[in-house]
């Protein structure tokens, strides 16, 4: 009798594993497996059942398999809770936190009654090692490899993907601009808000109408304006509201993305953002509203910042910047939301220490404005970032009267930084060169000759000086000095070719094979230099492209975009560069987490080996778009060629 229905068992078994090889035979990316691999697949498949409504994965779960929709239908939703994909027979889902960290990112749920079949773990990851089309078949083909990549990466955060409109909670509370402070006070006092907006009417004139359909925004006061421009003073509370409000305001559009108001408040330490719709306020939002998305503190690191005193308490800072940086990759913040966190954090160092400068040797002579230079400009810093600055001066400056200010000054900002953490840059460009500590003149004049008169090893030396941005002083100097640049060098093809041929003194780390190249010397000979060999020569090339179609933007994200809408791309070029640059970039900023996590000092060394399956996948992709991009820069400015 038992082993009647043992055999009855092994036959509905047999039956069972014989449907499923069927099943298997006919859906992607298992279609392209051998016969003696796909049946090895179908004995190892484990089956569920679903009723409609029921949850299949949620997010942090940990996953058990691939699963694949046998009938019914299943709903993927990214982390936010919108829809991602709704999937029926044949679809399958799972695959990307498999080969992640292990953890789902995109949960799943049955639309109705579903039957799946999961495929466990350790089958998927052999199948994806040894079989390239089941590999290629799960993450599809190179570039939309690499794009799903980076992708999914932005879904999984919600500074990414969450609109402004989303925080604004009610309408703004406006008064006219003829009101008094005591009108104004009244108001907030009677609305509980901290801010207030000061509208008139679209003639520029004053209106008791304060209608937000007919007015214009003015200004705006808060409780700070009200303490600092009122109180203190001892101003009459009868005083016009115009003489405390806040003019010259920075808004943000409703429909912008809440990580772009989160860095606007970060640049300009803003406490309130007016939101725009149609050039007509529609609401303000605060720090507590961004504080609720903003898990990183960033806002909290800068605030710190410009509450120290001396330079032993920014020193101290160091720890907390450390920390931010690695909640922000935690978080699944993308490269430029990190790298423009970090870069509002080192202006932030540079800003203070100036003020503490001059509270310490007095007023400057003349006027001056201190640089930023290269990722710090570009709002691409990491954790490892050296120093680069420097100072332009008043073309009143006389060196005998004026210079030992200057160097003082210089040197007290530049210890500063490497106190936080910012290492002295070895190849000297720092305000405390006096060749980097000149008049505006001089500035020009240099770029003057770097453009019309280049040579390979004087922009060698020079290119950092592409990417600037004023920080402190007399900024407009250094937006002069940008737009002299963007007029300038679309001009000079001879210029443009010895850029693009420095550009092309770094490659990407690919053999002949499309292996990885392994740095030669040194500890860290099994190991890739990122920044060297990855997103320096990107950036580079990127610059080449910006100059030549006279972009004034610094960001190398914002550049491309200017770079793909001036058509100089062969199609499709733009995107991949910049979903190339995007998953380099989080490589590097990864692997120096990791490095914090495990109390490790962070560097620049990437070991193939500790990177898994999907990113060395992808790296490669990613390697391959620089190759080729680097390629058609060798082509386009060649000497003597038209651009």
């Amino acid at each position: 009798m038992d082993n009647t229905v043992l055999t009855v068992f092994e036959v509905l078994m047999e039956t069972e594993q014989l449907e499923i090889l069927d099943f298997l035979r006919r859906h992607a990316p298992f279609s392209d497996l051998p016969e003696e691999t796909l049946a090895w697949v179908a004995s190892s498949v484990d089956v569920a059942y679903y009723k409609a409504d029921t949850q299949i994965t949620a997010f942090g779960d940990e996953i058990d398999g691939l699963y694949v929709v046998r009938s019914g239908s299943v709903e993927v939703f990214r982390r936010s809770g919108d829809l991602y994909n709704r999937l029926s027979e044949g679809g399958f889902f799972g695959e990307f936190a498999l080969l992640r960290n292990g953890k789902v990112r995109f949960p799943a749920k049955a639309l109705e009654d579903t039957l799946v079949y999961i495929i466990p773990a350790e089958v998927f990851h052999e199948l994806f090692e040894n079989h390239e089309l089941f590999a290629d078949g799960v993450e599809v083909e190179d570039k939309t490899r690499l794009r799903q990549a980076v992708a999914r990466r932005e879904d999984a955060n919600e500074l990414m993907t969450s609109k402004i409109k989303t925080l604004v909670q009610r309408e703004p509370v406006a008064i006219d601009s003829g009101a008094t402070v005591r009108e104004a006070c009244q108001r907030m006092s009677a609305e509980s808000v901290s801010s207030l907006l000061i509208l008139r009417d679209e003639s520029g004139q004053s209106s008791k109408d304060t209608s937000l359909s007919h007015s214009m925004l003015d200004g705006i006061i808060t409780d700070r304006d009200i303490r600092n421009r009122l109180v203190t003073p001892g101003l009459d509370y009868d005083t016009p509201v115009t003489e405390i409000m806040s003019t010259g305001l920075v808004t943000v559009e409703h429909n912008q993305l809440v990580f772009e108001a989160m860095l606007l408040m970060l640049r300009h330490n803003l406490h309130h953002l007016p939101v725009l719709k149609d050039s007509k306020p529609i609401g303000v939002i605060a720090i507590s509203d961004i504080i609720r998305y903003e898990s990183q503190n960033s806002l909290f690191v800068v605030s710190s910042i410009f509450r120290q005193t001396d330079r032993e308490g920014l020193a101290a800072l160091k720890p907390e910047v450390r920390s931010c940086f690695q909640r922000m990759v935690n978080e699944d913040a993308n490269s430029r939301m990190i790298g423009s966190a970090m870069a509002v954090i080192g202006r932030s160092f540079k800003q203070r220490l100036l003020e503490l400068a001059e509270d310490k040797l007095g007023k400057p002579p003349v006027p001056y404005c201190f640089l930023a230079l290269g990722s710090m400009a570009r709002d691409e810093q990491s954790i490892v970032t050296d120093q680069d600055n420097a100072i332009i001066l008043d073309n009143s400056f006389d060196p005998d009267q004026h210079d030992e200010y200057f160097r003082q000054l210089a040197e007290f900002v530049c210890d500063g930084l490497s106190e936080c953490g910012y290492s002295y840059c070895t190849g000297g460009i720092m305000a405390t060169n006096p060749k980097w500590r000149q008049p505006l003149q001089v500035w020009q004049d240099y770029f003057a000759q770097w453009i019309d008169k280049p040579t390979p090893q004087s922009l060698l030396d020079s290119s950092i000086f592409f990417d600037l941005e004023g920080v402190w002083g007399k900024t407009q100097w250094a937006e002069q000095l940008n737009q002299m640049v963007a007029a300038r060098a679309r001009r000079s093809p001879r210029f443009l070719a010895s850029m693009a041929r420095n550009a092309l003194n770094r490659t990407p780390p690919l053999g002949f094979f499309k292996d990885f190249v392994m740095e030669a010397d040194g500890r860290q000979s099994n190991s890739i230099n990122i920044k060297r060999r990855g997103t320096a020569p990107m950036v580079d090339l990127i610059r080449v492209h910006t100059l030549a179609v006279g972009s004034r933007a610094r960001n190398s994200f914002e550049r491309l975009r200017d770079i793909i809408d001036a058509g100089i791309l062969p199609k499709g070029r733009g995107p991949d560069l910049r979903d190339a640059l995007e998953f380099i970039a989080m490589v590097r900023i990864r692997h120096q987490a990791l490095d914090l996590d495990e109390g490790q000092e962070p560097d620049n060394s990437v070991v193939p080996e500790n990177l898994s399956d999907f990113e060395r996948k992808n790296l490669k992709d990613a390697f391959q778009i620089l190759s080729n991009a680097q390629k058609f820069l060798r082509f386009r400015y060649q000497s003597g060629r038209s651009i």
